[in-house]
């Protein structure tokens, strides 16, 4: 799940739709990838903890560009503070015999929207997917998206995208999640590189927003993603918000080379 937005105009419509989501599927593992929080300010962060520990579920989070100080000099001095007393770091690994997930940080506090990853982090996070257990499926998560919106969107995605995609893959991940637009995309490596012989796939995925700060604006749904995961295959199912529960609503299937 992704952009919660606690701090906006619907706060009890989330506590309702993270607890529902939690029941409906039922998750060993929630990702929240980031602008958990309206403001970024210290009481937001602790109600979004809250919201999310409340699950009872072991939670991985890491921070949007919504979760700093949205004022100087704070933005500048101290962007993580908040963050960091909630949930430790903004680069958080979990590591399991099933999954194997490892977090960065996209948020510049000197740009409002825009992400980036330095090559310093992209080489720690190779260095701790090839930390995973054989089999595990190696997850990255940023706020970010790395792939386009179905609609017109003037959120760019990550700095130099090809760059950062290009180590991922070659870093041996099987999912790269993030959200960020508050729209839904999937796609594998094999729909947008033309690789020969028996190359390892790489989903990228795009989860849809979960808070609704802007229910006015067309383009941007309220769900979240579900990744269900065996040896041989990922599927990746889209839950959408509808009223007061969740419909399953798209459900494709990968298969793990």
């Amino acid at each position: 799940m992704s952009d919660l937005h606690v701090g906006a105009r619907d706060d009890p419509i989330l506590e309702r739709a993270l607890t529902r989501i939690a029941e409906h599927v039922q998750p060993e593992l929630v990702l929240a990838t980031g602008d958990l929080t309206h403001r970024g300010r210290t009481e937001q962060h602790a109600r979004a903890a809250k919201l999310l520990r409340e699950l009872g579920l072991p939670v991985l989070a890491v921070p949007g560009n919504h979760d700093i100080p949205s004022t100087v000099p704070a933005r500048i001095t101290a962007p993580w503070r908040a963050f960091e007393r909630e949930w430790g770091t903004t680069e958080p690994v979990h590591v399991g015999p099933r999954v194997h997930v490892v977090g960065l940080n996209s948020v510049r506090p000197w740009r409002h929207q825009s992400g980036a990853l330095r090559d310093a982090a992209l080489d720690r996070a190779a260095e701790r997917l090839a930390q995973a257990a054989p089999g595990a499926l190696r997850i990255v998560c940023l706020h970010h998206q790395l792939i386009g919106a179905p609609w017109r969107t003037r959120k760019r995605p990550v700095a130099n995208r090809m760059h950062v995609l290009g180590r991922l893959v070659d870093a041996g991940t099987d999912l790269i999640t993030g959200g960020h637009i508050h729209q839904g995309a999937v796609s594998e490596r094999h729909e947008f590189e033309v690789v020969d012989g028996d190359v390892r796939g790489t989903i990228v995925a795009v989860a849809p927003g979960l808070g609704q700060p802007r229910p006015s604006r067309r383009g941007e749904a309220r769900g979240a993603l579900a990744y269900i995961v065996d040896e041989s295959s990922v599927v990746v199912e889209t839950h959408i918000w509808h009223g007061d529960a969740f419909r399953l609503t798209a459900s494709r299937a990968f298969t793990r080379f």
